[in-house]
């Protein structure tokens, strides 16, 4: 099983930065795409960004331009640099992980707990 531990969430005022990390862990394993997701609120979970291990990025259209996903992959590490931030960014945000034990076919799914952000007007 991998379990994914994310650090990085707070309060900060509008137009500013937050930088959310998430570190895989486990034994024998690969990780595949790797994303964040939000969930505000009273409204559905959403995909923020995500990252495949050759470094393909997507990203939510309310957020491009503003945030940037990266990895290492060496640390299986995922992280979201977060700019411009607006009161409606605010959400708790969710680390994912798509793995698959080595030597093996099938993909799992991990989730993070989630780590708070909330952005003040």
């Amino acid at each position: 099983q991998v379990q994914l531990v994310e650090s990085g969430g707070g309060l900060v005022q509008a137009g500013g930065s937050l930088r959310l990390s998430c570190a895989a862990s486990g034994s024998a394993f690969s990780v595949h795409t790797m994303g964040w997701y939000r969930q505000a609120p009273g409204k559905q979970r959403e995909l923020v960004a995500d990252i495949t291990s050759g470094g393909r990025t997507m990203y939510a259209d309310s957020v491009k331009g503003r945030f940037t996903i990266s990895r290492d992959n060496a640390r299986n590490t995922v992280y979201l640099q977060m700019s411009g931030l607006k009161p409606e960014d605010t959400a708790v945000y969710y680390c994912n992980a798509d793995w698959s034990l080595l030597k093996a076919l099938q993909e799992f799914t991990s989730w993070g707990r989630g780590t708070q952000v909330t952005v003040s007007s």
